[in-house]
């Protein structure tokens, strides 16, 4: 976690004093700076400015932090839109001014948990379908704005069923936690990387053609193809393949293409790829000449 403390001069008299964890940064910066706070991705944001400043730039943002305020007296109409705030009284007390740095903190980790836990599958870590359709609908309107590519991979782990029934769902689970780590690996900042079911996963990739999507998909369904999966007890490796659909927008002309229609294109296509025969990646233009 990061403290971001700004002051007009970049020398505030309480960078010396505060005391927190070596697992915490604490980076000081002056004012001409504040534009640019989010590069430095604070947890608690301690604005040691004159308190109309403060006001100038807390009414036009919501901040993804805690911010602390130090102040002579507690002004009034400061609105702040954070994930918490609070003041402190000039002159700072050393170990106020840490026990609520540290309340702050403890604040901004149990916040963003819960946002995490909102948004993520608990066994994978990815993003659950709930934020996928949230941020695919986001992708879509951008894609629709500024005339760029969009395309959804759709990846199936092929005969999972058969893993459980053989070796157990703890090696299921197993499995498709390796999956998600090499997904993971391999996905840009911007792609939007989610378990979309027991066994399926969905790639949102932005800027992105269905040629490109699927030199993903390619190189990663040959990853699958030779990766090491050996459950406990056995001698030799448990063969895994993957089979996906790849569909992208804009794709049918004169359809009002949304999140369901782009995920339903690629749904048809990994259907079509475990017809005939799995380990295969189909692109929906290819079933489709109307794309």
């Amino acid at each position: 976690m990061n403290i971001v403390l700004f002051s007009d001069n970049g020398k505030s008299e309480f960078a010396d004093i505060i005391n927190v964890d070596d697992e915490i940064n604490l980076r000081e910066f002056d004012l001409s700076e504040l534009e640019n706070y989010k590069q430095y991705n604070p947890s608690v944001l301690i604005l040691d400015l004159d308190i109309d400043k403060i006001r100038e730039f807390c009414a036009v943002r919501k901040l993804e932090c805690c911010v602390l305020v130090p102040v002579d007296r507690i002004p009034e109409h400061l609105t702040v839109r954070s994930l918490s705030y609070d003041y402190i009284k000039k002159p700072i007390d050393r170990i106020e001014l840490n026990t609520r740095i540290r309340a702050l903190l403890k604040t901004y980790e149990t916040k963003k948990n819960l946002v995490k836990s909102a948004i993520c599958d608990e066994l994978t870590g990815l993003y659950n379908r709930k934020y996928l359709h949230h941020r695919l609908d986001a992708e879509i309107s951008r894609a629709k704005r500024y005339g760029t590519s969009l395309s959804c991979l759709l990846l199936d782990i092929d005969y999972f069923k058969i893993v459980n029934d053989m070796y157990g769902y703890d090696w299921g689970d197993i499995l498709l936690k390796k999956i998600a780590n090499m997904l993971s690996a391999l996905v840009r900042k911007e792609d939007v990387l989610t378990r979309y079911g027991d066994e399926e996963f969905i790639i949102i990739l932005p800027e992105t053609t269905e040629v490109q999507a699927m030199i993903f998909a390619e190189r990663f369904r040959k990853d699958v193809e030779r990766m090491e999966f050996i459950p406990a007890n056995e001698q030799e490796r448990h063969p895994i393949t993957i089979s996906g659909g790849v569909s992208s927008f804009p794709c049918m002309e004169d359809v009002e293409e949304t999140s369901n229609t782009i995920i339903r294109y690629a749904e048809h296509a990994l259907y079509n790829a475990k017809q005939s025969g799995k380990n295969k990646i189909v692109e929906f233009s290819k079933m489709n000449p109307g794309c």
